[in-house]
């Protein structure tokens, strides 16, 4: 169904509603423009906190490392507590949250972002995400574990250099429990997955999907709520990223560095965006009802300049968008797979 009118859709896994008006791409924009984002060209930067070798802002001196590598972060936002306080005066309540803090540097190269890299250096990125994920989540006190990545400055990164992060932590997100709640009901009454059954329809209309290989699927969801969001869902039912199998972590990595070399293709920029891997909770329960997805939001609206503001409306109402899924959809799929900026 197609819809250029206003229209709201209903987003399955949180039980959120967007409202999306396609008709408001046709307004003028006279607002702010941001300056567009260039490439870096520095294999290494004596400068950076990232680079091999480098003394970190802490005093702690990275090692001469040529794969991926990880570290607590020096100014994490969560803490290994032994003790946990609760604070309760009538309204007012606050409990004290212990966690661990991760920077997962990609490459040894500065300038090497996720669409730049071989897809045989991402399936080593992949590899590490799997082991920090095991390892974390095996901790007795962390309940669950998001591997995420804030890409360019625009998204609030603080260092260039291509990095991740990875937060474990001992409660469940409030996001992460929506989507529990959601996945949870539907496999009690269908036993089978709730993304499993969407990615089938998703399959079967083509219309908002942007690129798939033998193991997974990159897609515009319904209820995309940033201009060209997209969520990439492996076609088997696997909960934790550990799940995979070797052919698997293969086409992730494939997948991953198809759909951010069409997104640097949209605008011929480095496209920002925040992206988070999905998975099961690590708070000793199966959680067969998960279904891992991995979800890219890019702020970039018409240009690389131009980008979508969440204010007003979407603070004190719920999400709006001015294009339609399916016309993100095409422009992503529409672009090439191979890198501008690399010759044939």
């Amino acid at each position: 169904m197609k819809l250029e009118s206003p229209h709201r859709r209903y987003n399955i896994l949180t039980g959120d509603w967007i409202l999306v008006s396609p008709h408001r791409t046709k307004r003028p924009w006279q607002g702010k423009s941001e300056k567009p984002v260039q490439f870096l060209k520095v294999p290494y930067d004596e400068d950076c906190y990232l680079c091999p070798t480098n003394t970190r802002a802490s005093g702690n001196v990275n090692p001469d490392y040529s794969e991926p590598f990880a570290f607590n972060n020096d100014f994490a936002a969560l803490i290994d507590l032994e003790d946990t306080t609760v604070f309760k005066d009538g309204f007012l309540m606050a409990q004290s949250e212990s966690g661990i803090c991760r920077v997962v540097c990609f490459a040894a190269n500065h300038s090497l972002t996720l669409p730049l890299m071989e897809a045989s250096d991402i399936e080593r990125v992949i590899l590490l995400w799997q082991k920090e994920y095991r390892e974390l989540g095996s901790k007795k006190e962390v309940n669950h574990v998001q591997i995420f990545e804030n890409k360019g400055a625009m998204m609030g990164c603080s260092n260039p250099h291509p990095h991740g992060q990875i937060w474990a932590q001992n409660s469940i997100p409030e996001e992460v429990a929506k989507k529990t709640e959601r996945q949870k009901s539907y496999f009690e009454n269908k036993g089978v997955s709730l993304l499993g059954d969407y990615i089938k329809q998703e399959l079967q209309e083509k219309e908002r999907v942007v690129y798939e290989n033998d193991h997974f699927v990159a897609i515009v969801p319904y209820w995309a709520v940033w201009p060209y969001e997209t969520m990439i869902v492996p076609k088997r039912h696997v909960s934790r990223i550990t799940d995979f199998t070797d052919e698997e972590v293969a086409d992730y990595a494939l997948v991953i560095k198809v759909l951010t070399t069409k997104y640097d293709n949209i605008f011929k920029t480095s496209f920002p965006y925040s992206s988070g891997i999905h998975q099961a909770p690590t708070d000793g329960q199966e959680h067969p009802e998960w279904h891992l997805h991995m979800s890219f939001y890019p702020p970039l609206l018409r240009s690389a300049t131009v980008k979508k503001f969440m204010v007003g409306y979407e603070l004190f109402a719920n999400p709006q968008r001015d294009i339609s899924a399916e016309q993100a959809a095409q422009t992503i799929r529409e672009q090439s797979d191979h890198h501008y900026l690399i010759d044939v």
